[in-house]
């Protein structure tokens, strides 16, 4: 599982808003991220650059898988990893009680 990010999303959001605001006022986008990052406390500017990466993959300006479509596959990995687990367990089951029914019964 992973860890719970200590940015909330309101804060992400306002990152990546002042980054796409503000990104034609520097030389280069990296620079604009930089610099935004260091004035709002984010540790890393990688940090902020794949925010900013993110939602432009959510909104379509940049293709990729949206997170909703991430989660909705994490979601059917999860599900068919259990449902697999549960075959498993049947098949050995069904070998148990087929072995039972073959042995011959004492009288």
């Amino acid at each position: 599982m992973a860890r719970p990010s200590k940015y909330n999303k309101e804060f992400r959001d306002r990152a990546v808003r002042l980054v796409l605001e503000q990104r034609e006022e520097y030389a280069s986008e990296f620079e604009a991220i930089r610099s935004i990052a260091g004035k709002l406390g984010i540790g890393s500017a990688e940090t902020l650059r794949k925010w900013v990466r993110r939602a432009e993959i959510d909104s379509g300006a940049r293709p990729g898988v949206t997170s909703a479509e991430h989660e909705k596959i994490k979601a059917l990995q999860r599900e068919n990893a259990e449902l697999r687990r549960a075959n498993e367990i049947l098949k050995a089951a069904a070998a148990f009680f087929g072995a039972e029914l073959d042995r011959p019964g004492r009288r």
